[in-house]
């Protein structure tokens, strides 16, 4: 069995430092869109202030949970804490519901009872500024992503990319409001409430599914195969099962061999190919079981 501890521990900084960018950054965004609607006492300026509350409250918990879910391994957790990460998305998933509920109040109050904005170029110089700091985090969370595929992180992309939408609808609001069409501001503030409910709903299907043991995709499924296969000792393969739990995969099946085969042969045929999976989906275990060729029925590759 072999694991890639290198890749893990690129994947614990990348998600932290991530963490503690989105904690950082939430802070500066609800201390300045506070002032801001406290100011203006623009409907669309209290949603976004109050979604950018519940992304401070979210991010400071992210870092509390990873701190257990990416512990190593232990007595208690031979196979790591890694599902912390998935009940994390699954409370963050229930901040972004609950932001939505928020939003969808306050932007029906308001498209009701619409009212013009007063000093209106400070929610518009907050809000730039705030476009700004959300779209450099957004960016960098996303190259997180791409190299762990976090699902706490994509949780707390989710957060900001709304905010991105909501920001600029907020934008779009206060200028609207100006006596062009003064129900822009809570109208804007209903739409980015639908897309919160919406990604809301990706990041509980996603967590469920680690929780549930799902298998990796077809596409991962059949890499693996193709990766036992391509070698020229490898007669086939079977009972192939997979599972992930936080950044780590679990991957395990029987080999086919040839009955010539050494023990020693078989178990270096092994390891050659174990390596070769752990290279492609680090971090992740590899367990393989060898069997003669003549003992699989029907020597088919399951």
């Amino acid at each position: 069995m072999l694991t890639s501890t290198k890749s893990t521990d690129e994947y614990a900084f990348l998600v932290r430092l991530a963490a503690i960018f989105s904690t950082s950054t939430a802070f500066i965004l609800v201390v300045i869109k506070l002032y801001a609607w406290l100011v203006t006492d623009s409907s669309a300026m209290l949603a976004s202030t109050t979604d950018s509350i519940l992304d401070l409250f979210a991010s400071i918990m992210s870092i509390v949970i990873l701190r257990f879910a990416l512990a190593p391994a232990d007595k208690e957790h031979s196979f790591g804490h890694g599902k912390a990460e998935s009940l994390a998305g699954l409370v963050q998933a229930s901040f972004v519901l609950g932001s939505a509920i928020i939003l969808i109040f306050s932007g029906v109050s308001r498209t009701l009872n619409p009212q013009v904005i007063v000093q209106s170029e400070v929610a518009i110089w907050v809000t730039i500024v705030s476009i700004v700091l959300t779209l450099i985090l957004v960016a960098f969370q996303r190259y997180v992503i791409k190299r762990t595929g976090s699902i706490i992180i994509s949780g707390d992309a989710l957060h900001y990319q709304s905010d991105l939408l909501l920001n600029l609808g907020v934008l779009a609001a206060i200028i609207l409001s100006q006596g062009i069409w003064l129900q822009a501001d809570g109208v804007f503030t209903i739409l980015v409430a639908l897309f919160l409910v919406f990604g809301a709903g990706q990041i509980m299907v996603q967590s469920v599914s680690q929780l549930m043991d799902s298998e990796l995709s077809d596409d991962e499924v059949a890499q693996i195969k193709d990766i036992v296969l391509a070698h020229e000792q490898a007669k086939g393969i079977h009972e192939l099962r997979t599972r992930q739990s936080g950044a780590q995969r679990f991957i395990q099946f029987h080999l086919e061999l040839s009955d010539e085969l050494s023990l020693l042969e078989a178990h270096g045929i092994g390891d050659e190919i174990e390596g070769k999976i752990c290279q492609k989906f680090a971090p992740c275990e590899v367990l393989i079981h060898h069997d003669p060729s003549s003992a699989v029925k029907g020597g088919k590759v399951t």
